[in-house]
């Protein structure tokens, strides 16, 4: 009897340990089943099969509406994700509908949808300014690759803006998305939507301001500015800028006085000949000086 015990407890700590690893919950239900066809068998199109019969059968309807869509995002089948989040979702909890409303922003993000992506991220923003958000608490339970983290009003203001920003930048429509950035950052400031503001600025030809931007990034002065992704995009960034404007242009942008750059090449002239010593630089510098005095 003892014996019978162990084993069962052994096995209960092996099915225990089997839905850790592959985040599956328990049980046989409809939704359990589409779990493991979508986790363990990596079969999505059986997964969404299933997930429909949790629907159907209003087996936790809310998580299995959602990872549907989700499932379905990744099959490309964005449409049929976004017809199905309108049509069920009423069925839905009232804590479900947040996390609804952001998969579906990526479904419109996904689908080339801009116009309801900026209603939806309109409604959502006006929701929190009307106290609405996070069922009127400070902040949320989030979950993002199998962890919990909490997120706080402000921090989702932000997003939403950054999301709203990218939106207008789809639409070429510039001036409000550097207004929404620059709230953006005013709520909450990150490297991240810095080097989207920095594009933004750059697409209207606004290099100074561009670069003022992007040198925050490099120079440390923000959160997030030691992530090397953000890092490597302001850089590449400040490239393509470099790429746009005249080298005297750039050189002005980076401090480069003309008082210095005379200095520079007064020193390359004392070191040989004007055309076999002198750097490429100044090689570009002095027609271009010649033509502005102009």
């Amino acid at each position: 009897m003892e014996g019978s015990g162990i084993l069962k407890s052994s096995k209960g700590k092996k099915e225990d340990l089997y839905h850790v690893i592959h985040k599956v919950p328990y049980g046989d239900s409809p939704y359990v089943k589409a779990k493991h066809a979508q986790l363990v068998q990596k079969d999505p199109e059986a997964a969404i099969v299933l997930f429909w019969k949790a629907i159907n059968a209003g087996d936790r309807v809310d998580s299995a509406l959602k990872d549907m869509a989700v499932v379905m995002k990744q099959l490309d089948r964005t449409e049929e994700a976004i017809e199905a989040i309108k049509s069920f979702r009423f069925i839905c909890s009232k804590q479900a509908q947040d996390s609804l409303d952001n998969v579906l922003i990526d479904l419109y993000k996904k689908s080339g949808k801009i116009e309801e992506q900026i209603e939806l991220l309109k409604r959502k923003l006006r929701s929190i300014y009307q106290g609405e958000a996070f069922n009127g608490k400070p902040t949320k339970t989030a979950r993002s690759h199998g962890k919990k983290f909490q997120v706080s009003v402000k921090q989702e203001t932000s997003r939403l803006l950054g999301n709203l920003g990218w939106a207008y930048m789809q639409k070429t429509n510039y001036m409000m998305a550097e207004v929404v950035y620059r709230k953006a950052q005013m709520v909450d400031p990150d490297a991240n939507k810095a080097c989207n503001l920095g594009l933004c600025l750059m697409r209207q030809a606004r290099y100074d301001d561009a670069y003022s931007v992007l040198d925050d990034i490099l120079q440390g002065r923000l959160p997030g500015s030691e992530d090397t992704k953000s890092r490597k995009r302001a850089e590449e960034l400040l490239t393509e800028l470099k790429s746009r404007l005249p080298q005297a242009q750039f050189s002005d942008l980076m401090g480069l006085d003309d008082d210095f750059v005379k200095g520079l090449e007064q020193l390359m002239n004392e070191w040989g000949p004007v055309r076999s010593k002198r750097l490429p630089i100044f090689e570009e510098i002095t027609p271009l000086r010649n033509q502005l005095a102009c």
